[in-house]
Formats: structure tokens, sequence, C-alpha cells
């Protein structure tokens, strides 16, 4: 019932991990999809990948109700209320996920939904302001009166809604979907805002200029209505003179005359007063017309100013004509011929005047300032042409006026010459002020259409620059390979050259600030640049911004892409696994296997775990140095690290800077440095290295041995450790190298360094459930051993080590083994085996020093065959190479020896071929040569080796699980209902009851330090009672020099009782540590019993999977006699020849 509950247990537990890591990956793809916002498409192809992750949701629904209720039928089977409470939170756990993922994912899938409608809202939105704006625009480039401005403004006013609808929208998206990818609807967004903020910045400009002009136009209407108000009562005026002056007969009357004269010239007076203001209102009112082109206002107001300066002629004719009568009565011809010159003169200046007002201002681009420049010169020619005319007209004037009336003789009654003089004089000063003017004003407009001309076409030039630029930088862009597109191999390559072209167009952004900064100078002049200019300056300005951008997304899709697929990651890896298997990788780098066909996941590589499974065969080795030595050398074969010498791993250790050997590495620190390892091995040995596979399953195995609990990280010098202990080299030089990574500077190794180097070299036999025969995961005997060996020096150096190592202690036999196995594998021995007939012998060859001529196979030996007559115990000598004539006739010797000694003498006389160490609490203490008490005999260790002597007595039994059950019997007290099933049960059954015994220990060591501690202070206050000195106290161990015997005894004491404590307090710090690491091992053996386990049956047992290893006890053996001849192929020269005699004790496993 107990074996079904674990079954089931087992099957719960999977399915469990199963819907877990199922509802973790729904919520790692949760968090990581990001959705581009006002892609309808897209939204619409992510909501239906969601809705079919809810579907597949749905369907597993069922599953979620089993995983219940094969809980409920868990918690009403077992009685442990641990596992029912476990059990319990397993399933509230699960269920919680489950519904925070189904909630996750529907609030996800209405968000998409309602993110669907919110961005088809948005579009149409937007689609319904970009024919407005455009419209706006086509009225702004045709728009001229007042009434479309105003029309236009309305419109603005109306459409605003809309465009206020627009950006609540694109807010309302940017709002709720921040988490999402946003850059669309921002974009769009800024470029809606700025061509609707140009409309509006655009009509409010017009809207301003016309306004002003209205203003102007209306104080200019009001002055000339006064002024033709005036006019008119002036023409009134001279007309009643000139009537005044036909009627009276003035030659006749010189009273009345002088009377009609004087009104004459007051009314030249007033003419002259008003004369600035109607040159003002004339010029004023021609700018006026200008700035109205083509309106009816302008046709209306020329009409006005054409009858004003015909009356004001007229008005002028008309005085000049009566003042000057009396002298041009003489020479009325020639004055009028002058005055008529420079009237048609003046309005000859004034047109051209208005002409040159009309040609400004400056044009916005190369073409119109271009073609101003060359109506300008043209109308300077006309000038030039017309210069002599005028010249000449001045002389003329000039000298008539010479030849007037001297002063004397104005001062006759009549004064007409003088005013003749004054209106000539006044109108040849007028001719010659605006010639002089008008030059003037040519050569600065002609100067400033040069200026413009050269800054346009600088500008122009700039944008030029810049454009061909840009569609450089944009045909290279445009050129790239979109990122799936691109080669895995390339990504690195991709990324180099982007941000190589990155610094080659940042130059660029200088020539966007020279453009910038050459169209912002013009505004200072006044000159505004036109439509054309500013819309390519802005479109210069968009394509750098977009190109800035794409370019900058390409480079993150590229580095995604590199960091998810490049030689950094372990994409390349996913080649070492056929389907239905994938390869993936956990947050922190650790890779796991997924099986789509039983939908299941494991952290084995499957190739490895069928390696394991193979292992399995070789657990009918009854011996465990030979037995976890081949399957070392199996495991060896296997990552290929048979072919890799130590030269080539030192030197990738180097390359990798793999020199602090205390620091931890990642999970990418390991696979390069494989991969450099393995791709040197496949230029050698191209057909037999798959690099990605072999990476693969060395990683899987280094996890395996140093991280059981899959962190991500081990040493530096477990990594090299694992390396170098299956590499291809002599064993001293593996010894001497791993020797260098614990030693000093100095070349000097302590005990805790030797202690990492033990406990990471036996975590390889560790993790093929073989420890036990090596002394167990406790190297603190194997330490205490080696010092032991160097006269318990505080440190050693490394000519002692190599020493101690040849020795071949118990922790480490098994690499000296692994090393005489792989030199056997071609060994041919001209010998037949005497039990099952092989010839020749291939691998080891066993010859009897008892019986003459009696040969056995490895296969025999390693099973426990004998023929009969032989036994065991007898002692044999074991050769790995074909045996030489001195080593033939030196075992003919032996032999003859041996058959006079009986069995008594070999069973008192049992010879080790390795170097035991012992337990944790037997002999000395590794900190002090004193003695120290011995626990009683229920302590761990003591148990195992007590065991062990059982099964070693019980050598008549060939079924091995027969030994084990009587070893289960013995620890549970020979309760039949708790004998283990499997191996992997007795192991389990070992370790715990190892841990409560060693839970059981730290207590006894824990009272006694009690104890101890309550006799030093009974001590130390019967010793102040005596008015003594006082004891120094425990830890500060200061020297006291007795005054009396009775003082000598006491401090004695007192040092034994701190030596004694030291002990105490190291070896309970020990078993501390060894419990945690029990409590590993268990974890590690509970992860492994959860996996899918693959029965087989070997030798008509049942066997758990290779992970756990199942344990098997060797028969006991008398001596065993074992030389090894010199080897020089496969792993390298031995450094010395074995010729020393090796028994193989019965170890329990």
């Amino acid at each position: 019932m107990a074996s079904s509950l674990l079954v089931t247990l087992d099957h719960f537990n999977k399915s469990w991990a199963e819907l877990n890591n199922w509802l973790s990956l729904l919520d790692h793809m949760l968090l990581s999809q990001r959705v581009l916002v006002g892609d309808l498409d897209e939204i619409s192809d992510v909501t239906t990948k969601l809705k079919s992750s809810l579907q597949e949701m749905e369907q597993r629904c069922p599953q979620l109700n089993k995983q219940i209720t094969a809980a409920q039928n868990l918690k009403n089977k077992t009685n442990n209320p641990q596992t029912r409470a476990t059990i319990t939170d397993q399933i509230e756990n699960l269920q919680a996920h489950w519904e925070d993922s189904h909630t996750k994912m529907m609030e996800r899938l209405l968000q998409l939904q309602k993110m669907y409608k919110d961005s088809s809202d948005w579009l149409d939105a937007r689609k319904r302001v970009e024919p407005l704006i455009k419209q706006a625009s086509e009225i702004l480039e045709a728009s001229q009166s007042a009434d479309d401005f105003k029309k236009l403004g309305k419109n603005i006013q109306q459409w605003q809604a809309q465009v206020d609808i627009t950006n609540g929208l694109a807010n309302n998206l940017l709002t709720h979907y921040a988490d999402d990818d946003t850059s669309k609807v921002k974009q769009l967004t800024e470029s809606m805002n700025m061509g609707w903020a140009n409309i509006k910045k655009r009509v409010g400009d017009s809207e301003t200029d016309l306004e002003a002009r209205l203003r102007q136009l209306q104080h200019f209407q009001i002055d000339l209505e006064k002024f033709m108000n005036w006019l008119t009562e002036a023409e009134t005026t001279a007309n009643v003179l000139q009537d005044a002056t036909y009627k009276e007969r003035l030659l006749e009357n010189p009273a009345t005359a002088r009377r009609v004269l004087e009104q004459w010239q007051d009314l030249q007076r007033e003419i002259d007063a008003h004369t600035d203001t109607y040159h003002s209102l004339d010029e004023n009112g021609q700018r006026i017309v200008a700035s109205l082109e083509g309106t009816e206002n302008a046709v209306v107001l020329q009409k006005r100013l054409h009858n004003m300066g015909q009356r004001w002629q007229e008005l002028n004719q008309k005085i000049l004509f009566y003042l000057l009568r009396p002298h041009l009565d003489a020479s009325i011809e020639q004055w009028k011929h002058f005055h008529m010159s420079l009237q048609e003169l003046l309005h000859w200046l004034q047109f051209k005047k208005e002409e040159l007002d009309q040609q400004k201002p400056v044009g916005g681009d190369v073409a119109t300032v271009h073609q101003q420049l060359i109506t300008h010169k043209a109308f300077r020619r006309e000038l030039s042409t017309k210069e002599p005319s005028i010249s000449g007209a001045l002389e003329s004037v000039k000298s008539f006026l010479k030849e007037m009336p001297s002063e004397e003789a104005k001062q006759r009654p009549e004064e007409r010459v003088q005013n003749v003089e004054r209106i000539l004089r006044k109108e040849a000063e007028d001719v010659t002020t605006q010639w002089r003017e008008l030059g003037i004003a040519a050569v600065d407009w002609q100067q400033q259409l040069e200026l413009a001309l050269e800054r346009l076409m600088e500008l122009q030039d700039a944008q030029d620059q810049l454009d061909f630029k840009l569609q450089q930088a944009e045909m290279i862009k445009d050129s790239w390979d979109p990122v799936g597109d691109i080669l895995i191999d390339n990504l690195s390559k991709q990324m180099d050259t982007v941000k190589a072209f990155q610094e080659e167009i940042a130059p660029i952004q200088e020539y966007v600030n020279q453009v910038n900064t050459l169209a912002s100078t013009f505004r200072s002049p006044g000159i505004q640049l036109s439509h054309d200019n500013l819309n390519r300056i802005d479109d210069l300005n968009t394509r750098w911004r977009l190109l800035q951008i794409s370019i900058e997304g390409y480079l993150t899709h590229l580095t995604e892409a590199h960091r998810d697929l490049g030689p950094h990651s372990q994409n390349f890896l996913q080649a070492s696994v056929q389907s239905p298997f994938e390869r993936s990788v956990s947050p922190n780098n650790v890779p796991y296997y997924i099986n789509h066909q039983t939908q299941t996941t494991c952290w084995d590589h499957p190739k490895m775990a069928e390696l394991y499974q193979s292992l399995a065969d070789l657990n009918n080795v009854r011996f465990s140095a030979y037995r976890t030595a081949m399957k070392l050398r199996r495991l060896q074969k296997a990552l290929c690290l048979d072919l890799l010498g130590m030269s080539a791993a030192c030197e990738a250790f180097e390359v990798h800077n793999l020199k602090q050997n205390e620091q931890f590495i990642d999970i990418m620190q390991m696979i390069n440095c494989l991969t450099n390892i393995y791709d040197r091995l496949e230029q050698q040995h191209s057909s037999l290295v798959n690099v990605p596979l072999c990476v693969d399953m060395c990683l899987n195995w280094l996890l395996n041995v140093y991280d059981t609990g899959r962190t991500g990280k081990i040493r530096t010098l477990s990594f090299k450790t694992g390396i170098i202990s299956l590499c291809k080299a002599h064993l001293e030089d593996k010894y001497r190298f791993l020797f260098r990574q614990v030693a000093s500077a100095t070349g000097f190794c302590d005990q805790r360094r030797l202690g990492l180097l033990l406990h990471d070299s036996i975590q390889i036999p560790r993790q093929l459930g073989e420890v036990a025969s090596f002394g167990g995961s406790n190297i603190e005997p194997s330490v205490r051993s080696c010092f032991q060996f160097a006269n318990n020096k505080p440190e050693l150096e490394a000519s002692v080590f190599l020493d101690w190592m040849r020795l071949e202690p118990q922790s480490m036999v098994w690499l000296p083994v692994l090393h005489r196995v792989a030199a056997a594998e071609t060994a041919k021995h001209q010998a037949k085996c005497n039990i099952c007939k092989e010839c020749p012998i291939i691998g080891f060859r066993y010859r009897s020093l008892k019986h003459f001529n009696y040969d056995i196979c490895q296969s025999c030996f390693f099973s426990g065959r004998v023929a009969k007559g032989h036994k065991m115990q007898y002692p044999m000598v074991e050769y790995c190479t074909p045996t030489t004539s001195g080593e033939d006739v030196r075992d003919f010797a032996k032999v003859l020896k041996n058959k006079f000694r009986t069995k008594r003498y070999f069973a008192k006389h049992p010879r080790m071929g390795y170097l035991p160490v012992q337990t944790i609490l037997e002999g000395d203490n590794m900190e002090t040569p004193a003695s120290s008490p011995q626990l009683s005999h229920d302590d761990t260790h003591s148990r195992i080796e007590h065991y062990a002597n059982i099964l070693g007595l019980v050598h008549g039994r060939d079924d091995e699980h027969l030994l084990i059950q009587h070893y289960c019997q013995s620890l549970n007290q020979g309760s039949p209902l708790s004998q283990p099933q499997s191996p992997a049960q007795i192991l389990i059954s070992m370790e715990g009851e190892e841990k409560g015994e060693l839970e059981r220990v730290l207590g006894d060591l824990e009272q006694e330090n009690r104890k101890l501690q309550a006799e030093y202070d009974r001590l130390k206050k019967a010793h102040e009672h005596k008015g003594l000195s006082p004891l120094p106290s425990p830890p500060q161990m200061l020297p006291v020099s007795p005054q009396s015997p009775r003082d000598a005894e006491l401090i004695a004491e007192a040092k034994l009782l701190r030596q004694h404590k030291g002990r105490l307090e190291a070896r309970m710090q020990i078993l501390e540590d060894h419990n945690k690491q029990l409590e590993s091992q268990l974890k590690r053996l509970r992860q492994l019993l959860e996996q899918p386990q693959t029965e087989s049956k070997v030798n008509g047992t049942a066997l758990s999977s290779p992970s756990t290893a199942s344990q098997r006890s060797d028969t006991s053996l008398a001596s065993l006699r074992v030389a090894a001849s010199q080897t020089t192929e496969t792993m390298g020269k031995f450094p010395y020849k074995f010729n020393l005699t090796v028994g193989i004790d019965t170890i329990i496993d």
C-alpha cells in the first residue's frame, strides 16, 4: 500500500508541476507581449492568439479538476499530517495560480478588444481631420479678401472640435495603453497637431495683417476726405478769383488788381501749406493700393487718388497762370514748356517710385528673387536712359531762372515774375530731390536683392547637401535586410555595421542645424521664406528624425535578436535535441528539456537520460571502485572528454580567464569555455565530436554534479575539477594540476583548500550514487589522513600530496581505477578464462596467486563468478597490459609460496588496495594531536561499517538484494512493513536514518558542551573562592604562571577542558555540514524520483534510474593482489608502475 501511495503521489507531483509550468509559461507570454497601439492588424493577431490560449485553458480545465480530485484522494489515503498539508498547499497554490492566470488573460483580452475599438475610433477621427487640414491649407493659398479669411476663421473654429476629439482619443490611447508600444500614436498625433497649429498660425497672422490694413485704410479715407473738402474749397476760391480777374479790368484799376493779386497769393500760400499733406496722402494711397492689389477697394482708391492728383495739378496750374501772367506775357511759351516738362518729369518720377515700391518685398526663394533682380536691372537701365533728359531739363530751367529780373525789379506792384521763379525753382528742386532719392532707393533695393539672393542660394545649397546626405543614408538603410532574414552568425556583424552607420551619419545633424540656423536668420531682415521653402525645411527635419528613429528601432530589434539568438545565447545548442524534445532555458539561463510527446519537462538532456539508463547495465559489477570507474569511463566517452588533452583544457581555461578558483561562474561562461574546448576537438576529430550535443551534455553533467539545485552557478574550481578528472592526461599530471588550483602563491596548501578540492572531487562518484563506497561525502577524514601523512604540518607541499595520492586514498581511489580501466580496454592477454573459457582475454586479466595456471577475465571477476575449488578470498593479481616473462616467473614463485599457506592466514592478513581513511568520529582530531572521546556505537559512520562487516561475512550469498534487504531490516529493527522495495528507497532510508542519527549526535554534543561549560564555571568559582588569581577565560588562553601545585593542576585541567571543548565544537560543525550535505542529497533524490522512471530488468532484479544509481554491496573477498603494468595510450602514461598489492575490502555503497 505504501508503494502504491508513493507512485500515486509521484504521479500527482508530476501532473501538478506540469500544470504549474504551463501556467507560468502563459504568465511569461502575457508579460512579454507588447502590441503596437493603433495597428489594427497586429492587435487582431494578438487577440486571436490570446483567444486560442484561453480555449486551450478551457480544454485543460478537466485536467485541473482531475488534479483536485487526485489531491483529495491522496489526502484521504494518507495519515501523515505533513503530507496532507503539503498536498493542500500545492493544490491551493495551483488553483490560485490558475485563477490568477485566467483573470489576467481575460483582462488582457478585454483590454485588447477595447484597444482595437479605441484605435479604430482614433483612426477614423484622424481620417476626418486630414481633409480639413488639407482644405484649410488650400483656402489659405487662394484667399485674398477679408471675407475669405473671416469665413476660414469660422470654419477653423468649427473644425477645432473635431481636432480636439481626435487628440482626446489619442491621449486616451497613450494613457490607458502606456505599457504597450504607443510610438505610432505619438508620431501621427504630433504630425497632425503640427500641421493644424501651422494652419491656425497662418490664419491668425493673415487676419492680423488684414485688420491692420483696414485700420490704415480707414484712417487714410478720413484724411483723404478732409483733403478733398479743402481742395474743393480751394477750387471754389480759385474760380471766384478767376471770375473776378476777368470781370474787373485789373490793368485799368491798379488797386483792384493788387487786391485780387493778394488774394491769389493767399491762396498760393494755403496751397503750399497743404503740399506736404498732398504728397503724404498720395504716397500712402499708392502703398495701400499696392497692398490691396486685385481687390475692388484698390480700384476705387486708385480712381480717387487719380482724381485728387488731377485736381491738385489743375489748381496749381491755375494759380501759377494768374500769378505769373505779367511775366509770362513776355515769354509765355517758354515758361509753359519748362513747366510742362517739369510736371511730366515729376509724374514720371512718381510713377517710377510706385513701380519700385511694387517690386517689394523680397521673395522667399531663389527663383523669385532672381526674377526680381532681373526686373530691377531692367528698371535701372530705364533710369539710366532717362538720366540725360532729366539733366538737360534741369539745366534749361536753371538758365531760364538766371534770366529772370533782379530783386530790385521785382518790387513793382505785380509780383508775377517772382511767383513764376518760385514755382519753377520748387519744381526743379522736387525733380532733383526725387531723382536722387529714386536712384538711392534703386541702388539700395538692388543690394537687398543681391544679398537676399546670396543668402537664399546658401540656404538652397545647404538644403541640397542635406537632401543628398539623407537620400544616401535612406538608400543604405533601405538596403538592409529585415531582422528576420539575417543569419544568426551575421547578427553581430550587422549590429556593428548599424553602429558604424550611426557614427557615419552623425555629422548630418550639423547639416540639419545649419539649415535651421540659416532659415532662422531670415526673420530679422523681414524676409518671409516661401511656402515651398518652409515645406522643404520641415520635410528635411522630418526625414532626419524618422531616419534616426528607424535606425534606433532596427538596432533595437537586432540587439534583441542577438540577445535571444546570437553567439552569446544558447540558441546554437537547440541542435543538440531532436523532435519531440525541445531545449528551453529558465530565467537563470539553466537549460531544461520539454518532451512535447508526453508534455513533460526535465533537467536532464534526453541523451544524458539514455546514458544514465545505460549505466544501469554496469550495476552487476560487484566491486564499487570498478563499477564507478566503468560508469565514469562510459560517461567520459559519451562526453568525448577522452579526446581532450590537459594542455588544451588549460589553454581554454586561460583564454576564458578562469583564474579565481573560489569565484562562481555562470551558465554562459561555462558554455563559452566548453564551446571553445569542443570546437578544437571537432577540428581534430570531426567524425566523433558533435559540438552542440557535447557542450549541452557536458554542461548537463557538470550541473548534475555541482549544481543539483540548478542555481545557474558553480565554483571555478568545481568546473576545472570535473573537466580535468575526465580528460586525457597522465594521472600524476592531473594530481599536480589539481594541487596547483588550491595551493597558495608559495606552493603550499592548508586544510581548508585541500578540503575544497576533495569535496569537489568526491561529488563525481556521489552523482552516480557511489559515494558511500569512498568514505561518504564527508571529506574531513581524508583531509586529516593527508595531513597525518605529512606529520601534521599546518601546510603541505606538492610532493607530499603526490606521495599521498599514490597510496590511492579511499576517497580518490576511483580516479586511478578509471585510468586502469581505460588502459585495459584494448589489452589482449594470451590466456584463457577458467570460467567462461574466453580466449584471448580482452581487458583486465586476473591471475590466481593460489593455483597454478588459473586466470579469470574481467566479466567473470566483476560478476563474482568462481570456478570450483577457488574462493574469492584467495589472492589474485590484476594485469591491464600483457604480462612479461619476468612477471610470469614472479607470479609462479608467489603461487608456490601461497600453496603452503592456509585459509586462516589469508583471513588474518588481508591487504587493502587503497589507503583507508577514518570516519569523523574515529581516532585523533584534525585540530589537535590529543585523543578524542569515542561516541556510542550508534553513530552513523560506525553503523555503516558495522553493516559492511555483516555483508562481508555473508559472502556466500550471491543475490546482493538479499544483502540489501538484510541491511534494511537491521536498520528498521527487523520490521517487515518498512522494507524498501527498490535501491532508490534503500538510499532514502539510509540517508533518513543518517540524518536522524546526526541530529541525535548533535544533541549529545551540545549537552556535553553544556556540561563542560558548567564544570568550567564550577572550577573557576572554586578557584576564586580560595583567593587565587582568576583563571583566564577560554577564548583568551593566556599563559598563567602557577603559584602552587594546586594552581598548576587547575590550569592543566582547564586547558584539557578547553581542548576537549574545541574538538567537540569542531566535530559538531563538521557534523552540521554533513547534515546539510545529506539534506541536499535527499532533495536531489526527490527531484530524480519525480522524473519519469524507466524500469528495466538486470539479472532478474528491478533497477532504479541511473540518476539514483542503484546501490550494490560488494561480496567480501580475500586480499586481491593487483599489479598493473605501465600503460602508454588512451589516458596517458602512468607515472609509476603498479607493482603494489591491492585488496578490495567489502564496502557498503
